[in-house]
């Protein structure tokens, strides 16, 4: 009960001091939004891009020329099929759409390159000449589903007419919703890939185990290859979003300042009216111990509803407003790609850190100099 009172004191103090507290709250807020929102967005997207390669290709060969990817001969799958440990090598053939009619760029892909298993929303995937599916995203921004036609100009500068059949999706969006699925010889004559050529190879090994000792293999083989593991590109996603989130956390860095100096502030001194305010406390016969109580309650109201608050807004902003803030840094390139809506994802480790690192400090700010008036003669301290 007299825990009780103390926090309902608390309360009422705060209270007392609600416009002072209000725009303290405020800043409060919108700095741990900012940081949980870079932390969420750059979470989000690593999962996305973990779950887009999963049952993909444990090895994927590309041909290098000047440094640059290019198409690779398939006359490789026949080498690459005699390395110890490769039980399956296949051609895989896609490549890359800017469609200036809407400023966002497709990801065309040969059916049998999809190593994702799709689900229809509306239709099949296509199974004869001219013919399409198409993500949520691409029928979304085209305004087409199943039935439409989809006009795309080939690399011949030719308009080229595809029939919609079906619109899909997968679990991952990132993947799915700037996808355009061809039927293999309909890609093949969009880009003009030569007979003898593909994308890259996908290949598939055993033992896990022994992934890189037959990257290492192909690579003296072929020597103008350049063969890449999932987990290569795994690592590679992480690093880019890991920069990308720090950079942003630079960028703010002057909320984070503003933070630290509001902290610091506190932990210098009190007012007077709180000086005055303990005084009288300690006059009427409260304890050290109790003023700390007070105070303490008073910190962790404030820290923990900023806390709060600024999760929840920073979880508005990344995964039902898309990010609008961060997402043209964060995610870079698919600026470019028709909009897609994150998968909500939470590291709470993350959320933990946060905690941590914004209410520890805060309540200890908050405590100190509550302590030093404490300690005060109760007459000096209610004279100021």
């Amino acid at each position: 009960m007299r825990h009780l009172k103390i926090l309902e004191f608390a309360l009422s103090s705060l209270l007392r001091r609600r416009y002072k507290n209000l725009s303290l709250l405020a800043v409060y807020t919108f700095t741990i939004a900012i940081l949980a929102s870079i932390l969420l967005l750059t979470h989000a997207l690593k999962t996305e891009a973990s779950r887009l390669l999963d049952g993909g290709p444990e090895l994927v060969v590309q041909r290098l020329s000047a440094g640059r990817h290019d198409l690779i001969s398939t006359e490789a799958i026949a080498q690459i099929r005699k390395i110890p440990g490769v039980t399956e090598v296949k051609p895989r053939y896609w490549g890359y759409y800017y469609d200036a009619l809407v400023e966002a760029n497709y990801t065309l892909q040969g059916i049998e390159s999809v190593h994702q298993e799709l689900t229809m929303v509306d239709g099949r995937l296509p199974a004869g000449n001219n013919e399409c599916a198409i993500g949520q995203g691409v029928a979304n921004v085209r305004k087409v589903g199943s039935g439409d036609d989809l006009i795309l100009v080939d690399s011949t500068n030719t308009g080229t007419v595809l029939t919609v059949v079906g619109v899909f999706r997968s679990e991952s969006e990132l993947l799915t919703n700037d996808l355009v699925v061809l039927e293999r010889e309909d890609l093949i004559r969009f880009f003009t890939f030569p007979p003898d050529r593909a994308t890259d190879l996908a290949v598939k090994v055993a033992n896990p185990a022994e992934i890189n000792t037959v990257a290492a293999k192909i690579k003296r083989i072929i020597p103008d290859s350049r063969p890449i593991t999932r987990n290569e590109i795994l690592q590679t996603y992480a690093g880019v979003f890991n920069w990308r989130s720090g950079m942003m956390l630079t960028v703010f860095s002057a909320a984070l300042i503003a933070f630290c100096i509001l902290a610091w502030d506190k932990a210098t001194g009190i007012s007077a009216e709180e000086k005055r305010e303990i005084g009288i406390l300690k006059a009427l016969g409260w304890e050290t111990s109790d003023i700390l109580e007070l105070k303490f309650w008073e910190g962790l109201v404030i820290s923990l509803t900023a806390l709060l608050l600024g999760i929840l807004t920073a979880y508005v902003h990344v995964f039902y407003w898309d990010a609008t803030v961060l997402a043209p840094v964060l995610k870079g390139w698919s600026v470019l790609f028709p909009d897609f809506r994150l998968t909500p994802f939470i590291d709470f480790y993350q959320l933990l850190t946060i905690g941590f690192l914004t209410v520890v400090p805060y309540i200890a700010s908050t405590i100190i100099p509550a302590w030093n008036a404490a300690i005060t003669d109760p007459e000096s301290a209610m004279r100021g």
